[in-house]
């Protein structure tokens, strides 16, 4: 069982710049692949970025590129999400996930486990 908490969420003005951390708790932190993504009112949960067990490897969403980057700390048993250049479009509660399985995947359905999220807010 992994149990996930975010935090750094808040409200920003465009082109601002936010940092998310999602802390999870247990010894297997480094066992699992993580995630971030996001829900805006009435859309569907959307991938924002995902992170390799090991750190190496990461990935992005089309309208993140370049502006977020996804890192993670194994001894810290945190992953974290720096939003730069923020766009009122980035508005949504964001989510943290953790995934067991083997591949490295953009789908919230192979996520094994989720926080409890953390609300953006840019504003125009």
């Amino acid at each position: 069982q992994v149990q996930l908490v975010e935090s750094g969420g808040g409200l920003v003005q465009a082109g601002g710049s936010l940092r998310l951390s999602c802390s999870a708790s247990g010894r297997t932190f480094s066992s699992y692949q993580m995630g971030w993504f996001r829900q805006a009112p009435g859309k569907e949960r959307q991938f924002v970025a995902r992170i390799s067990r090991s750190g190496v490897w990461t990935a992005y969403a089309d309208s993140v590129k370049g502006r977020f980057t996804i890192s993670r700390d194994n001894a810290k048993n945190t992953v974290f999400l720096q939003m730069n250049s923020l766009k009122p479009e980035d508005t949504a509660v964001y989510y943290c996930a953790a995934g067991s399985s083997g591949g490295l995947t953009t789908t919230p359905g192979e996520y094994d486990y989720w926080g409890q999220g953390t609300q953006v807010t840019v504003s125009s």
